[in-house]
């Protein structure tokens, strides 16, 4: 039934993907869990074959430890025997743990937010074959400028001083991977624009619940408010200290030579998606490096991402930061993949 089928709200890094997942969670019936889960990058992979049970017991002794399992509000008993008995795979994996929070909250329905999952969308619906997938897009100059600033994106040795370009063709890389995959799901894909969500938020919310089969009303949201419904994360800030806005901020941070080179790179999928270009593409800038770049950046992440997310070496490594920066400091974060 769709108007019980889990929620996958998707895309690429500072997109908006937290914003409208919290505010689904805010509309009532969906089970809050406010964290990415993790399933599919992460922990259906760096443990093995789940078919077997010592696999399946090596990811909970370790899951236990982290804030994955914390932020779920379930004691181990709860859960454990279930997975063991269960599940054989990152889709059981993700729905036990959702259904069980779910029921243990009194609601029917569970939704998910780990951005990086939009990168393994064909195995999301091939394991949750019911899953409605929502993907997040933002105007990629202004999803470079965080992603560049928290140096989410290593560039090669020979770009460190085009960090943000390298950030909007990571941007370019994972828009394109995620609409790719998510033609081909029809009627369970849909795109939201994150810049309508925050100026036409009613208009944008019904269109979207009306995609889920849920109500979501923008009074009851903006009532309840959960997470960055309440408190925008924002790191950009003007000459007065005040938040800059969300929208459209990068043409009042970038220089006109840094958003040339920026539109030389990715100005084709910004055209597509209808952002309008502020530089006459290929006379303001270098086009010769810029084509260098989109050649050769695709191929890096891709093999980045392989690496990170099929060797054991990568996944452990992974794995390990999630558990030692969480016993640190228990705050939300993301896998970097690239």
């Amino acid at each position: 039934m769709r108007s019980k089928a889990p929620v996958f709200v998707l895309g690429c890094p500072r997109s908006g993907t937290t914003l409208l997942y919290h505010m689904l969670l805010s509309s009532g019936s969906f089970a809050v869990y406010q964290t990415e889960s993790e399933a599919f990058g992460l922990l259906g992979r760096r443990f093995g074959n789940l078919k077997h049970r010592g696999n399946r017991q090596r990811l909970l002794d370790i899951w236990f430890r982290s804030k994955l399992f914390r932020r779920s509000g379930l004691e181990r008993q709860e859960i454990e025997q279930r997975i063991l008995e269960e599940c054989r795979n990152a889709g059981d994996f993700l729905r036990l743990l959702m259904e069980t929070v779910a029921r243990k909250q009194g609601v029917e329905r569970w939704a998910e937010t780990t951005p990086e999952h939009l990168l393994y969308l064909p195995l999301v619906k091939k394991l949750i074959p019911e899953a409605l997938i929502i993907h997040v897009i933002r105007d990629g100059r202004d999803v470079a400028l965080p992603l560049d600033k928290i140096g989410w994106v290593r560039p090669l040795p020979g770009d460190r001083h085009r960090s943000l370009v390298v950030a909007a063709l990571f941007w370019k890389w994972m828009v394109e991977r995620g609409r790719r995959y998510g033609r081909a799901m029809a009627s369970d894909y849909m795109e939201v624009r994150y810049e309508r969500l925050v100026t036409s938020p009613r208009e944008t919310l019904a269109e979207l619940g009306c995609f889920v089969e849920h109500e979501l009303d923008y009074e009851r949201i903006q009532r309840v408010a959960l997470g960055s419904v309440r408190s925008p994360n924002s790191s950009f800030k003007n000459s007065e200290g005040k938040d800059l806005s969300p929208v459209g901020r990068w043409k009042a941070i970038l220089p006109a030579t840094e958003a040339a080179l920026i539109e030389n790179a990715i100005g084709d999928l910004l055209q597509e998606l209808e952002y309008p270009l502020a530089t006459s593409v290929g006379k303001a800038a270098p086009a010769f490096r810029a084509r260098l770049m989109r050649a050769v950046y695709p191929a890096v992440f891709g093999a980045k991402f392989w690496l990170k997310s099929s060797t054991p070496l990568g996944r452990f490594a992974r794995m390990n930061r999630i558990i030692i920066a969480d016993e640190a400091a228990p705050v939300d974060g993301h896998a970097n993949v690239a």
